[in-house]
């Protein structure tokens, strides 16, 4: 009895439309975050870091005063609860 042998182009496949879902997924996540953003208040903002932890480090901050996910003005030495470091 002779086995087949695996040459992997279907598992290639479904790596590819696995990854190419994600992407996806991602970029609609993204978008809606732009498109809804939190507010000052949902989002816990205050005027001053916590800690190490500032705006001004925050992968989210738009310089000069704003923020890809909460909508209003923030300070760049300001922290709110969905701080995100920059990698």
């Amino acid at each position: 009895m002779k086995t087949k042998s695996f040459d992997g182009t279907r598992r290639k496949a479904i790596r590819v439309m696995a990854g190419g879902a994600s992407a996806g997924l991602l970029v609609q996540a993204s978008r809606v975050m732009a498109q809804q953003k939190m507010s000052l208040a949902q989002a816990q903002y205050q005027g001053s870091p916590n800690g190490i932890y500032s705006c001004g480090n925050c992968s989210l901050f738009d310089r000069p005063n704003s923020c890809k996910a909460v909508d209003g003005e923030v300070n760049e030495g300001g922290w709110c609860k969905i701080y995100s470091p920059v990698d």
